[in-house]
């Protein structure tokens, strides 16, 4: 956990591209929220370009076909690590992936301990396992 969920055109991507962009948001995750190597939950969902619409809240953001909105679902973390992690995603992925930063939208959405099960029917992190 932290569980990402990549959104993405519908044919924009190769797999080789596709997994380039896992591994090196990964890799930012790693190094934001300093999470064990291991502690790797994310999907891709790839949608029909007309049923994504990302726009820039009037900040004049150019966006293009290789748009990402990436949704965190994570424990709380602090301010300074979320600002890390936009920072570090978007140098990784601008360095690994050729995604221009104004490509690049994410939500983070926090939740608790108990809202977490990775198995077993346990919540692990109540029960001591993690």
């Amino acid at each position: 956990m932290p569980l990402l969920h990549f959104h993405i055109i519908k044919g924009s991507r190769s797999a080789t591209e596709i997994r380039s962009l896992l591994d090196s948001a990964h890799q930012a995750m790693l190094q934001a929220f300093k999470v064990p190597e291991r502690d790797r939950y994310q999907l891709v969902s790839e949608h029909d370009q007309t049923h994504m619409i990302i726009e820039d809240t009037g900040l004049n953001i150019p966006r293009t076909d290789k748009v990402v909105l990436l949704q965190v679902v994570s424990r709380p973390r602090s301010k300074e690590q979320i600002a890390d992690f936009y920072k570090i995603l978007a140098e990784n992925l601008e360095q690994d992936c050729g995604l221009a930063a104004s490509d690049l939208m994410v939500s983070i959405v926090q939740n608790s301990d108990e809202h977490w099960s990775f198995g077993l029917g346990r919540a692990q992190f109540l029960t001591g396992d993690l």
